[in-house]
This record gives C-alpha cells, sequence and structure tokens, in this order.
C-alpha cells in the first residue's frame, strides 16, 4: 500500500533513508492523546434529509441494460420501462443490450437494439469507420489501474475514453426515462425532482464504483454539488431487498420442483407472468412477503446475483419486525457471469477454424460476427440438462464466404478435418451442436460458480443458511439452476423469483424508495489517516526514527479509523482528534490511506495506497494566544456504499470535506 504519509514538518537531509513523509514535507499530525478510541455516533441525523417525488433505478448490465420507477406517492406500484423496439428471436427482452453506437466524427448516435441493428445494416466498408461497443463494463470490473483516462477499444480497433462511453449510455437512460416519467405524468418531469440509483456489483472495487459516478456526473444526470440525488447501489443488495417482498406466486422453489428446467408449459404461475408482461407494472406489497413469514430473527441467506459479467455473493441477516438487513460477510464472487460461455463458444470456433481465422473475421467482418453470437444467444438459452435434440447454430453467409477466401476450403472440411466431437455441419448452413457440447460450454463458468459458493458457505459466518436466492439473468439458465441445487439443495432451499433478470432493478427501485433499509455492511477496505507518533525505542523500526526539534517521531504510521471486513452501522461515523506535530505550522495536511488488508501498519506496507488529502488552513488565530494543544478533529462516515470525510479545527470551526477519491 502505498500508504505515504502526513507526517514530518520538514525535508531532512541527515538520513539516506528517504521516508515518504520526509520526501513529502508535509505538515505533520499527531494523535492528541496517546491512545484515542474511535467514538462511534449512530445518530440517524446523518440519513438523507432530501426527498424525491420519483425514483428510477438504472440497472446498467454487461449484456443488457434497463431502468424501473416508482413515484413516491405510490411506492408499492414499480413501473418497468417501455418496451424497446427490436428484439431477438428465441430471446423475450424487457431490457435492451448494452450496446453503443458512435459515427466516425465520435458524436452519439444510438444505443441498445437501435445501435446493434444499424451497425449491423451498414455496408462493410462503411462500418470500418463507425464506432461500435458492446460487453464494456467489463473493463471497470478487469482494470486494475482504472482512471478517469482509461480507454475502451470499438469493434473497428479504435479507442475511446471510457468516462466518455459510460456517460453516453448514463445520458441515453436520463432521456428516456425523463420521456416516459413525462407522458405518464401528463407534464415536463424536471430532473431535479428525480432521485437516480445505478446498480454496480458489490465485489467492484472502489475505484470502478467512483467511476459510475463520474459517468454520472458527465452526463449531467446529478451535479458534484449535489451527490446525495444519486445513490450507487449494489447489485446483490437490490436483489436481496426485493427478495423480501416475494409472494409464493412470484418465485420458484427448486427443492419442491420436479421439473428443473423452468416451467412445464401448463405451469400457471408462466400465465401469471404472461397476463401481467403487457402491464409492465409490479405491484410490491407493503407488507413482508410469506417466504419471510418463515423467517425469523437472525436468520441467514445467501443472494446470488448471477449476470453476464460478473457473480456476485451476498450473504443477509434478517433483524424483524422491521425486516431491516445486516450483512454477515463482505460481497465476494468474480467475473464468472455468462459471459464466460461466450467465451467457450469462441475458443470453440477458434479450435475448429483456427485463431489466426477467427482473429481475422472479427476485425474484418465485425457485423457478421455480432450477428453469429446473437445467433448462439438463443441457443445458449435453449441449453438445458435434459434436452437431447441438438442445438442448431446459424453461420452468416459472409463467415461461409470469407473462411473460403481465408484458407481456400470449405467450412464444412473444416469441421471434418477438427476432430471436434457433438460438432457436425448440417446442409441448411449451420452449426449441429450435441447438448453435450454446449453443456460443456456452461461447464468452466458454472464450476467456477459452484466453487466459490462451496468456499462460501464454509465460513462461520454463512453456516445456518437458510434459503439460498438465484437472480440475474444467467439465473434462468436450467444449467446453472440444477448445478446449484444438487450442491447445496440439502443445505438450504434454493428459490429462484420469476422475472429473475428483473430483480435488482426492481430492487434497487426499493433502495431508492427506502436507503435505510440495509442498517449494517461490511467494510471493504481498511481505512486511516498518516501520522507521526512518538517514537518508542523497541516497539517502533529504526528506519522510522526521524529527529525533530529535540523530539523523536516515528514516521509513517498508519492510524487506522475502520480494518477490511469490519461491520459498519449506516452513517457510523468514527471520530480521531489530532494536533499539529509543530505548533507554528499555518497549514495541515492530512492524507487518507486505505488498503485491502487489515493487519497494515505503516504507508509503506505493501499494498496501502493514498486515496485523499485534507489541507486545513490554520491561519486566523493569530490575534488569540496559540493554544498549547490544538485540536484538529477527523470523522469518517461509513456504512453508506461511499464514505465521506472531513476535519474541523476546533479552535476555530473552520472545517473541510472530502470523498475518497480512487481514481486519480
Amino acid at each position: 500500500m502505498s500508504v505515504r504519509e502526513v507526517q514530518a514538518a520538514e525535508r531532512i537531509s541527515t538520513s539516506a533513508y528517504s521516508s515518504p513523509a520526509r520526501s513529502l514535507g508535509d505538515p505533520g499530525i499527531t494523535p492528541l492523546s496517546p491512545s484515542h478510541i474511535a467514538a462511534k455516533d449512530s445518530d440517524s441525523g446523518t440519513a438523507d434529509e432530501q426527498t424525491f417525488p420519483v425514483v428510477v433505478a438504472i440497472d446498467f448490465g454487461t449484456t443488457s441494460s434497463g431502468y424501473a420507477y416508482s413515484f413516491s406517492k405510490e411506492p408499492e406500484c414499480i413501473h418497468i420501462m417501455r418496451r424497446w423496439e427490436g428484439g431477438d428471436p428465441g430471446v423475450s427482452n424487457q431490457k435492451t443490450p448494452t450496446t453503443i453506437l458512435l459515427m466516425p466524427d465520435r458524436k452519439f448516435h444510438s444505443f441498445g437494439f437501435a445501435a446493434r441493428d444499424f451497425y449491423h445494416d451498414l455496408d462493410p466498408s462503411e462500418s470500418k469507420h463507425w464506432l461500435y461497443f458492446e460487453k464494456f463494463k467489463m473493463k471497470l470490473h478487469s482494470s486494475t489501474d482504472l482512471t478517469m483516462e482509461t480507454d475502451l477499444i470499438a469493434a473497428n480497433g479504435k479507442k475511446v475514453k471510457a468516462l466518455e462511453i459510460f456517460a453516453h449510455a448514463l445520458q441515453y437512460f436520463k432521456e428516456q426515462a425523463l420521456k416516459e416519467l413525462s407522458d405518464q405524468a401528463g407534464s415536463e418531469m424536471d430532473n431535479d425532482e428525480v432521485r437516480w440509483v445505478i446498480t454496480v456489483p458489490a465485489i467492484w472495487k472502489q475505484p470502478a464504483k467512483q467511476f459510475m459516478r463520474q459517468a454520472a456526473y458527465k452526463a449531467g444526470m446529478v451535479s458534484p454539488e449535489n451527490p446525495e440525488q444519486l445513490i450507487i447501489a449494489l447489485e446483490p443488495e437490490g436483489a436481496s431487498i426485493y427478495c423480501r417482498k416475494l409472494r409464493l406466486h412470484q418465485m420458484i422453489d427448486l427443492s419442491t420442483k420436479a421439473a428443473i428446467n423452468g416451467f412445464s408449459p401448463t405451469d400457471p404461475a408462466k400465465d401469471h407472468v404472461r397476463r401481467n408482461r403487457q402491464s409492465r407494472t409490479f405491484l410490491v406489497e407493503n407488507v413482508i412477503g410469506e417466504l419471510w413469514s418463515e423467517l425469523e430473527q437472525g436468520d441467514r441467506y445467501v443472494v446470488v446475483d448471477c449476470g453476464g459479467g460478473t457473480v456476485d455473493l451476498t450473504v443477509h441477516q434478517i433483524n424483524l419486525p422491521e425486516g431491516h438487513l445486516k450483512e454477515l460477510y463482505k460481497a465476494s464472487g468474480g467475473p464468472y457471469g455468462s459471459l464466460g460461455v461466450d467465451y467457450e463458444f469462441e475458443k470453440l470456433l477458434c479450435k475448429i477454424f483456427g485463431d489466426d481465422f477467427v482473429d481475422q473475421f472479427k476485425v474484418k467482418r465485425p457485423a457478421a460476427w455480432v450477428d453469429l453470437m446473437i445467433a448462439f444467444e438463443s441457443r445458449k438459452r435453449a441449453a438445458a440438462p435434459d434436452r437431447t435434440n441438438p442445438l442448431n447454430i446459424t453461420l452468416p453467409f459472409s463467415f461461409i464466404d470469407y473462411y473460403k477466401k481465408f484458407r481456400g476450403h470449405s467450412v464444412e472440411h473444416a469441421l471434418r478435418k477438427s476432430n471436434v466431437d457433438f460438432v457436425k455441419w448440417s446442409s441448411q448452413g449451420m452449426l449441429r451442436m450435441n447438448p453435450d457440447a454446449m453443456n460443456a460450454l456452461f461447464k468452466p463458468t458454472v464450476d467456477h460458480i459452484i466453487e466459490h459458493l462451496t468456499n462460501l458457505f464454509q465460513k462461520p459466518e454463512v453456516s445456518g443458511v437458510k434459503f439460498l436466492f438465484l437472480v440475474g439473468g444467467f439465473a434462468e439458465s436450467p444449467l446453472l439452476q440444477q448445478a446449484v441445487q444438487q450442491a447445496f439443495g440439502d443445505q438450504c432451499r434454493v428459490i429462484i423469483p420469476h422475472d429473475v433478470g428483473l430483480t435488482i432493478l426492481k430492487g434497487a427501485v426499493l433502495f431508492g424508495l427506502d436507503p435505510g433499509v440495509i442498517k449494517v455492511r461490511r467494510s471493504p477496505m481498511t481505512y486511516g489517516v498518516g501520522v507521526l507518533n512518538r517514537y518508542v525505542e523497541g516497539k517502533h523500526p529504526p528506519e522510522k526514527l526521524l529527529l525533530k526539534d529535540g523530539t523523536r517521531w516515528c514516521t509513517d504510521v498508519l492510524d487506522k479509523f475502520i480494518l477490511a471486513d469490519q461491520s459498519v452501522a449506516l452513517g457510523e461515523t468514527v471520530k480521531r482528534s489530532y494536533t499539529p506535530a509543530k505548533p507554528s505550522q499555518l497549514m495541515i495536511i492530512i492524507n487518507i490511506y486505505s488498503s485491502e488488508r487489515d493487519d497494515v501498519n505503516f504507508l509503506t506496507d505493501p499494498g496501502v495506497k493514498k486515496c485523499g488529502t485534507l489541507r486545513l488552513d490554520l491561519t486566523g488565530s493569530e490575534g488569540s494566544p496559540i493554544l498549547n494543544r490544538r485540536e484538529i478533529q477527523t470523522i469518517m462516515q461509513f456504512g453508506d456504499t461511499e464514505i465521506k470525510v472531513m476535519a474541523v479545527d476546533i479552535a476555530t470551526s473552520k472545517s473541510v470535506k472530502v470523498c475518497i477519491d480512487f481514481l486519480n
């Protein structure tokens, strides 16, 4: 951790050892008393007082996205966005693909089905100048050094700033939602009347969560002066909040279900969903659902959110009577979403037709590649454990044609030669996949999810789980459902809500209406500030010794406010008091550090990173006699999905605030 600290007052040239503190020459601070205890205030005054007439939640997914909204005067009605133009054969969609098209001059052209279809219809000579992006959200998860300058690469290989692409997408949703709200309300809806909620995976690191907020600022959704108007919500938390409201006819309990592959065609629940699908309005009852009436104080459950890019696991405990939730174990998971199945399909194509051909084809015929993946998507959704008939995937004509030019022999010849079992060529121009071949494409991803869950279930905090809720778009897969039921059905009840792909969206709306519903979270990181401590022989490492005006200081000390995986209540504050290391200082600089580990003690320990700075001007008190020990109070507020820090000069009541910055 590059925890470099707020220490020494001047550069010391006497020692060859270069401590970050010495070289920076920071005006140092030191704890006011040798051992200061964290004061925990759970004053409810810290909760947001602002109310908004309407809440709009945006589920910005890796593969598909959507929004939903609710008016605060009728919070039991959640409206899912209007039907989108377009759609795919074999895929029923209430969301739209997360795809963006920019014109050759880099101006925004379209989003979703419109972007995909327009791009697809362009002549290949023209399409290579247009910038098409899909599945770009994963870049925020996979970037180890995400900044405001991070680039995304379009289908034609050109680079665009990620922040611009995310802002375009959010601006598009903002405009669509405001238009629909204005039509609903019969009068122009103003952006200031909307509380926005954007969902992100819980396992995202802090920089990625902050990146989404910056993109929302850039999109004009909210302004940095009024950050409370936007809530960054965690996807599995949204799902968890919605699952509390489930009625029995709104879910499938896999333990009692004979037909494991979802629904039998005559299932009355399916008709119920179908009848209501046109209305797009879901009623959420104010009561807690029947399932929850079986839960007792302190019961635990796991939400497994399986999306396109990531799988997120959250463990919650219910606190009655209000039904508030407490997070028992910090969010975990990984990049095990349904995209993994697409990558396996791509690997299969490479095995049959050669990496060199597939790479060339993607670059030279990007629109046809998109077509091929759409065809695969609908077959992927038809995969089921008990399926016996083969799955046919249509190869675009330009694939067959380009392959012949590239290799000098036919696609059929390649298949015969490849020795890939279970994949044959059909004369109608299709790849025929035996069900076992399709199931093999799912296996690595499904195995990852099961392995991760198995490790989670071994943690003491997760013992005695009553329910496992499987949510997110990938949870629709009967192969995944069967694997989860077989692995964990004897330990807990596996529950799948209907319209499982919309669970997070509905929960995010409920969260926006009542952000206080999750009372206790686990801190994902250790946070603290850099200080100077009095040097203690034998306790402090000799290389940290700094002699200053006759005082022996230990530099680079990380004064920890909260540890990784520690429980924090909503709005909980931790206060510490410091004093300038040198009474004559006119400016105080407090550097804030973070680390994913809890056993760090110095700014120089591996993995400690600086994530914020508070600068407090100490002038203005010359008139008064210099206080012998001037008190500077530093306050960190936790429990929200973001962290706020403040420093106050007690003598003058001057204060500065900062939001922790992980991007710069």
